[in-house]
């Protein structure tokens, strides 16, 4: 199947040929039909598949097709639909896809995220805006401004809305939805499923059309998984070792802590390892900084919270690193995500403590696998060492029965697959986040 026989225009096929797209991936195959018919859509799939074209062309279709209703009380058309996103990065990613997507249409798009100044914001939106790409902090700024109107939102889109719940945003979410008129279209899409999306889900969706092309809360098969059993204080020292044994290169390595990341770099540095980070308390400009030398292949290692899991879309990246393992099972899922994307190989390596086995019985009960466990030689866990609190405060005992499973004692990991990499740019955005707690997620501070 091609793109061509879903009923879009040769105006968006045109643009998707020239991005190298030619046959649409199972999550499109099912997605475009269901938002150009009109209806409210419930879409799950693994990340990495496709979600944001599955959104996006259908809604340039069908906003170039139906003419827009002049705003009276305005010189330009009202914004006509809206995509809510947790993080900068993914508002960014987005709205580049939707730019480019419809460059062939007179439609103009817009994005709005915290950590940069709201006045050249203000300044686009006395202009024409026919799809605003926004996060909910940001936005609610805007709207307390009064230099946004959403009364005449024709379509409403929740990328990766599980996400939002994870971070908090959940109040934010209700008083936007408070500001749009009753009659729209919702597409709400997720990665991982749960009671706090579905209970949203129920209150938002109208006779919605459902779809999942893969069991969610999964990892992608192309995705080899390792685990790596090490002492706490030489989880440093592991990962430089595999770092430089195997030349790895782009490497993405996600940490717990905003701490433990700016930690680790400077760790990384002293040990002729090139490497940045990107937390919540990062400037945007340093987040667009270090992001645009990691994809374009000139820096060696990304060190990241969790504010990374989502929006960070780069071709063919080769290796993903849990230095810590996440809080929150379904941030594993998201994590390693960000390789082995569009049925390309990838690696993911957790480097696992005593201190964090339920953390890891916790993602395989989720995953519904069994982790393939090693020891390197040279850095074999010290069986008498006993757990501690891990830094946000809940102590963790050792995992039933994990013990037992014994780990593959060996000189090296088998060698992972070279990868292409990639140098397509992209501009950073979306809200602050960082790691949140398991045992409470607060709610994300909006940026300013």
């Amino acid at each position: 199947m091609s793109f061509s026989t879903l009923g879009l225009s040769n105006e968006i096929i045109r643009a998707v040929t020239e991005r190298g797209y030619t046959e649409p991936t199972p999550i499109q195959m099912q997605a475009i039909p269901a938002v150009l018919s009109g209806s409210d859509l419930l879409a799950g799939a693994q990340t990495g598949t496709g979600k944001t074209a599955g959104f996006t062309l259908p809604l340039l279709h069908r906003l170039s097709s139906d003419k827009s209703v002049k705003d009276s009380r305005s010189e330009y058309p009202p914004i006509r639909a809206l995509i809510l996103t947790p993080t900068r990065e993914l508002a960014a990613q987005v709205e580049e896809s939707v730019r480019e997507y419809g460059k062939y249409l007179k439609l103009n798009t817009m994005v709005m995220f915290g950590g940069v100044s709201i006045n050249p914001q203000k300044r686009l939106l006395k202009g024409r805006v026919d799809i605003l790409v926004a996060t909910p902090g940001r936005l609610l700024d805007h709207v307390q401004q009064g230099t946004v109107k959403l009364s005449h939102i024709e379509v409403l889109v929740l990328d990766e809305a599980d996400r939002m719940l994870d971070m908090g945003f959940i109040h934010d979410i209700r008083r936007i939805l408070s500001l749009l008129p009753k009659q729209r279209q919702n597409l709400l899409f997720f990665a991982t499923f749960s009671d706090k999306l579905k209970a949203l889900a129920a209150g938002l969706l109208n006779h919605p059309k459902m779809i999942e092309v893969a069991r969610s809360n999964v990892t992608a098969d192309t995705v080899v998984q390792k685990v790596y059993r090490v002492d706490r204080d030489r989880k440093r020292e592991l990962l430089t070792h595999l770092i430089r044994q195997y030349n790895w290169y782009q490497v993405l390595v996600f940490t717990r802590t905003k701490y433990g990341a700016d930690r680790l770099v400077k760790q990384l540095s002293l040990n002729r390892i090139q490497a940045l980070a990107i937390h919540g308390n990062k400037s945007q400009s340093a987040r667009t900084h270090a992001l645009e030398k990691f994809k374009n292949g000139s820096l060696q290692v990304l060190v990241a919270t969790d504010v990374a899991a989502r929006g960070l879309d780069i071709s063919e990246l080769p290796h993903v690193v849990n230095f810590d393992l996440p809080n929150v099972p379904e941030d594993y899922v998201h994590r390693i995500g960000r390789t082995g994307r569009a049925g390309a190989s990838g690696e993911a390596v957790s480097l696992v403590c005593v201190d964090e086995y339920q953390l890891l019985a916790d993602i395989e009960k989720l995953i519904g696998q069994q982790l393939p466990l090693e020891a390197i030689a040279g850095f074999k866990p010290n069986s008498t060492t006993k757990p501690e609190p891990i830094q946000d405060g809940r102590k963790h005992k050792p995992r039933g029965g994990l013990d037992k499973r014994k780990a593959h004692s060996t000189d090296k990991p088998q060698a992972p697959t070279s990868a292409k990499k990639s140098a397509k740019r992209i501009v950073a955005g979306g809200n602050k986040s960082g790691t949140r707690s398991g045992a409470s997620r607060r709610s994300a501070k909006r940026s300013s």
